[in-house]
């Protein structure tokens, strides 16, 4: 399958601050203990595609991630890191790198998606139905509010997201409406040539676009090129496709025709009869037969292009990490629901703890719960719904729950913790207190002291 993959990892999102910093970038940060890059990248592996290019923002950035992928998937991948300029959009990403990209289709993927779905099957569905465009959607993850700056650490807050509205055609595979970020609060406007085409159209609100996206080359790279004001695929370049499917403006290779599905020689003297088309497509798609007209020809073609749809069954798991809300409700998924991601083995008390890892007198680790290597607790601690990193030192009569603790951590005796995320080399003097908090690397919270709903980080 001739498929150029291009993984989108970002750089410091200002999003999740203060978890990111130049030590640590987006692609880094831990999942069930290992960087959420590498659940992307286990998917592309699983299903043969490991020609990969691998996008980050900013020069710092480019050479944490490309040693980090080097050392964990040293014969396993073949991976070019390229760094573009920070803000740039997904847009403008590709666009930086249009020169890399030379195979008749690209998949993109952005590097924070943790899913359970092959990209195979996506790509092979793009070129089933020769689309200029295949965009993966799947049920809207139950969690708390995507921007929401608080960890969440209470699994009755929970409620569906509202992603995104698509408009699909009856069979559910060719996108005819999408409408993302600002957009959603709109009315809903479509084409009038698009619903007659189309006759019926289904409204979806229950469906996330998962930022895995299969394209023709030459369009996506036509498309950047004339639009040079498009900075994301999301809210530009796809609606773009979409919006313009029946007046088609693109070409490919130089020609028309196969973005209308037809041979070549279909449209000999700017006539095609509707038999023509039905001896070669048993199911032809309303694009089709819009390019034929209302008679079943059409004395001046008509150009149309295909934007087609994968949606994954709602058994899978599919989330993406772009806030501090989704990266709480992640860890505890892998670790929960959606373990089969984690590559650990739980034990009969549903939990994962390293051989490793040192447990004092009277100290439990409740089921979804890891406690990485070399990680130490002292007497009578208490760990529920919780991941803790590798190499932490953890004192006695420490409570912690529904928290993520990143690597080399110190907590000191008497400490709470609830519903927080720390970064890493963070250390906890005795008896603080946190609650829906989180704590940016290196930050020293002092002796007796309380924080609810804070954000604290190094000056």
């Amino acid at each position: 399958m001739d498929f150029q993959v291009v993984v989108l990892a970002g750089g410091t999102s200002k999003k999740l601050a203060p978890l990111v910093s130049k030590d640590v970038p987006k692609s880094l940060l831990p999942v069930a203990n290992r960087p959420v890059i590498s659940y992307v990248l286990e998917l592309l592996e699983q299903s043969n595609l490991k020609d990969l290019i691998v996008v980050v923002e900013g020069e710092d950035t480019d050479g944490l991630v490309e040693n980090w992928i080097s050392e964990a998937y040293v014969d396993r991948l073949h991976v070019q890191v390229a760094s573009v300029p920070e803000e740039v959009g997904t847009a403008g990403a590709l666009r930086a790198i249009a020169h890399h990209l030379t195979a008749s289709d690209i998949l993109v993927v952005s590097g924070d998606l943790v899913c359970d779905i092959s990209p195979g099957a996506v790509a092979a569905a793009h070129r089933r139905h020769d689309a200029v465009v295949t965009a993966m959607l799947c049920s809207v993850p139950v969690s708390g509010t995507p921007e929401s700056g608080s960890s969440g650490g209470k699994d009755k807050t929970k409620k569906p997201g509202r992603y995104n509205i698509v408009g699909l055609d009856l069979t559910e595979q060719f996108l005819l409406y999408i409408a993302a970020g600002m957009d959603v609060e709109k009315d809903i406007r479509v084409q009038k040539s698009i619903l007659r085409a189309v006759g019926k159209m289904e409204i979806r609100a229950d469906l996330m676009d998962a930022h895995l996206y299969a394209f023709k080359r030459s369009v996506l790279q036509e498309v950047l090129n004339q639009k040079q004001t498009f900075r994301s695929l999301k809210q530009d370049v796809v609606p773009y496709l979409v919006k313009s499917q029946l007046r088609s403006e693109i070409l490919l290779n130089g020609t028309q025709a196969e973005e209308n599905g037809n041979e070549k020689d279909g449209f000999s003297n700017n006539k095609v009869m509707l038999s023509q088309l039905l001896a070669n497509a048993s199911t032809p798609s309303f694009h089709e037969l819009y390019a034929l007209g209302p008679n079943g020809f059409a004395p001046v073609e008509r150009k149309t292009h295909k934007c087609c749809v994968y949606i994954a069954n709602k058994t899978n798991y599919c989330a993406r990490l772009n806030s501090i809300q989704a990266f709480s409700d992640i860890n505890r998924d892998v670790i929960g629901d959606a373990s089969h991601l984690s590559r650990c083995s739980f034990s009969v008390h549903n939990n994962v703890i390293h051989p490793s890892a040192v447990l004092g007198s009277k100290t439990t680790v409740g089921p979804q719960c890891m406690l990485g290597e070399g990680s130490q607790m002292g007497d009578k601690c208490s760990v529920k719904r919780s991941v803790i990193g590798r190499h932490c030192r953890i004192g006695s009569n420490v409570k912690v729950v529904n928290s993520v603790i990143m690597n080399h951590v110190t907590i000191g005796d008497g400490c709470s913790i609830q519903g927080s995320v720390i970064s890493s080399n963070v250390q906890l003097q005795e008896r603080a207190v946190l609650k829906d908090c989180q704590i940016g690397a290196g930050f020293v919270v002092t002796a007796g002291s309380e924080y609810k709903g804070e954000s604290l980080a190094r000056k």
